[in-house]
């Protein structure tokens, strides 16, 4: 075997490793969401259990268990939180996309001034956590009677979104020849219908990108929405978490049981956008 296929081989071996090592948390965590409740906390901890079971899934998705061997997941509200977590994610993302697109827009094809230093100041913005922005958002909201309302976490995490996107779609817009925006002018198309037509179906590898980012915050974020959100009107995945506590005992099951299902919208999302994003640069490097 030569030395570049003893690199490869080797390589390859150690992807295989860490993606592995990544990969034991999230396996744990499908693993614990299946055991007993006994085993969970026992030392040394049970590897492998023969006492698997679905009742934690069963108690998530309405069907009776046995209350002794589920603590708090009867009174879960699952459906709500998929329900609220779905559409402020996407109605989020989509808006972000908008707004973040036209911002690239402007500051890749226009100059005007100060055009610097207001890119520069909407991407320090994004880099101000969340925690720090709970409690202005929560007294703002609250006077513009936004608390506890899906519209008041589609606004935050649109807020939060758009500095990312632009930043990254700039880059792309930024990519495209000017000669192909020239050409759309001279055929008789405005500066909007070229965007339009010429120039925004070449940022699909953007587009998707940034969906994808935009979309895991959303879907991810706590810390706004545990301030802005109190009652199942708005509460989502992360806030709903909370719920498989008590004062006195946690429903660890329970609460691994929500998060894998948790995962599934999400893992969906991003292979359906991930496949767009892999055509879009595929087809950018063969027409390269």
């Amino acid at each position: 075997m030569s030395m570049r296929h003893r690199r490869h081989a080797g390589a390859k071996v150690a992807t295989g490793l860490v993606l592995t090592l990544f990969f034991l948390p999230v396996l744990w965590l499908i693993l614990t969401s299946f055991r007993p409740n006994i085993e969970i906390n026992t030392r040394p901890p049970v590897w492998l259990s023969r006492n698997l079971n679905f009742d934690s899934y069963l108690a998530l998705l309405g069907f009776g268990v046995n209350p002794e061997r589920f603590a708090f997941g009867e009174n879960v509200p699952f459906g709500a939180y998929l329900r609220n977590s779905l559409v402020t994610a996407l109605f989020a993302t989509a808006f972000a996309l908008v707004l973040g697109t036209l911002a690239a827009y402007a500051f890749s094809s226009f100059k005007f001034r100060g055009r610097n230093g207001l890119f520069l100041t909407l991407m320090l913005l994004r880099a101000i956590p969340g925690i720090a922005l709970s409690l202005p958002l929560f007294f703002l909201f609250t006077r513009l009677g936004l608390t506890d309302t899906l519209l008041g976490l589609i606004l935050a995490y649109t807020a939060l979104n758009v500095p990312f996107t632009a930043w990254l779609m700039a880059g792309f817009i930024g990519e495209i020849p000017e000669s192909l925006n020239d050409a759309a002018l001279i055929d008789g198309c405005s500066k909007w219908t070229a965007f339009l037509r010429v120039e925004l179906p070449l940022v699909g590898p953007g587009l998707a990108a940034s969906g994808i980012f935009a979309f895991l915050t959303s879907w991810n974020e706590f810390a706004v929405a545990s301030v802005i959100s109190r009652t199942t009107a708005a509460k989502t995945f992360p806030v709903g978490l909370f719920d498989f506590t008590g004062e006195f005992v946690s429903d660890w099951r329970g609460m691994c049981a929500m998060s894998v299902l948790m995962l599934i919208p999400a893992v969906i999302f991003v292979l359906i956008v991930q496949r767009q994003l892999l055509r879009g640069l595929t087809l950018g490097a063969v027409k390269g």
